[in-house]
């Protein structure tokens, strides 16, 4: 894909200067003014660099730029500007994280090198996303999906709360949604360590000693030890590391880091909305209410999100199917059983292709309880 360059200035014959003098070394698109440049980014998007000009009516460079740090953070931030004192540059700096600042008339050389140098920087940043994204968070899924196939029933639920994760830190308005989406996934890990009596007591609903509660609770730092050492992922770990603390907690403890907080506040929600539904047996409406029970324990604006949330249910069906029947994507409406009683997928659960070749192997090892209801899209 090219790298497309957005120029903004309120004066057209500039625009047309720039772009003469550089359309043959890169992709130059214009705009004048700050409102048009929104529209162009959000229409022909995306685009690598915008380089604004600072003193425009309506809209000035500042803003303009402040803007787009906050919608397109990947697009690097220039500013080009007669006005060249002290004040403007640091404010400019510190509001829309400009990566150069810019004399105006800038020589064409100081400008190409610029661009030359800002387009390097966007290379390093769309680099290290598609690493996060296809890389570390591919690889994340694979484990994930490997861990909820070993034990479905503790492990499933990463699978599960994953998507409500996201939505929350959609609502949000949050930043670096993959640390959200890991730490969903492994949110379970560190049960790795705990004994399968213990964990089975537990995910059966069933009041555990103790030492068993000590046991289980001391989970989320297990996890957060074995994932803390992993590069990009001291984030995701503390977020693991607090998931079992009430929504009190948090507004005791100003001084952690603000991702750290919300990431382990909507870990929590997540975690307990999936065992109301998914290990009590309640309906939507039922565990919404008996966590609005609990305001010490969630954190009220989330509350309300989940509140507000759309059931993808409304535009899905429940089928009945044979084990030859289940297909990628499908919603398991029921726990699916071996006839000896091993639990294979819990019921929630999507189906991934992993889940699905392990029930084939598994059908032709031993009888598989059918039919079996699922969830799937309304045609």
């Amino acid at each position: 894909m090219t790298e497309k360059i957005l120029f903004v200035d309120d004066e057209e014959n500039i625009l047309q200067s720039i772009k003469r003098e550089l359309r043959k070394r890169f992709e130059i698109h214009t705009a004048e003014g700050g409102a048009l440049a929104l529209e162009i980014l959000k229409r022909d998007g995306p685009f690598a660099i915008i380089v604004s000009d600072m003193r425009m009516p309506v809209m000035d460079g500042i803003q303009l730029l402040s803007t787009v740090k906050d919608i397109y953070p990947d697009t690097v931030r220039l500013m080009l500007t007669g006005n060249a004192d002290q004040g403007t540059a640091i404010e400019a700096v510190n509001k829309g994280q400009i990566f150069r600042f810019l004399n105006k008339p800038c020589p064409t050389p100081t400008l190409v090198m610029a661009l030359a140098l800002a387009l390097r920087q966007y290379r390093l940043i769309t680099a290290e996303k598609e690493l996060l994204d296809k890389t570390l968070k591919g690889s994340i899924t694979v484990l994930s999906e490997l861990l909820s196939m070993t034990n479905p029933m503790a492990f499933s639920s990463g699978l599960r709360i994953k998507n409500l994760v996201i939505h929350l830190a959609e609502q949000l308005q949050l930043h670096n949604l993959w640390q959200f989406e890991i730490a969903a996934l492994m949110s379970q890990i560190g049960c790795v360590t705990l004994p399968s009596d213990v964990l089975n007591k537990f995910h059966a609903g069933k009041v555990l000693d103790p030492e068993e509660e000590v046991m289980y609770r001391n989970h989320p730092l297990v996890g957060s030890r074995l994932l803390e050492k992993i590069p990009r992922l001291e984030k995701v770990a503390a977020i693991i590391a607090h998931q079992l603390r009430p929504y009190s907690a948090f507004q005791e403890d100003l001084d952690l880091d603000e991702d750290i907080s919300i990431g382990s506040q909507i870990l929590k929600l997540a975690i307990d909305f999936d065992l109301l539904l998914h290990r009590d047996g309640n309906r939507r409406i039922e565990a919404l209410q008996l966590l609005q029970e609990e305001r010490d324990l969630y954190n009220p604006e989330l509350l309300k999100i989940l509140s507000g949330l759309k059931l993808e249910a409304e535009h899905e069906k429940v089928i009945s199917v044979p084990v030859r029947g289940i297909s990628v994507g499908m919603i398991t409406e029921q726990n699916i059983i071996a006839s000896n009683g091993v639990l294979i997928i819990p019921k929630g659960q999507e189906v991934t292709w992993a889940l699905l070749q392990g029930l084939k192997n598994f059908s032709q090892q031993v009888e598989i309880k059918e039919p079996i209801l699922v969830r799937v899209k309304k045609e």
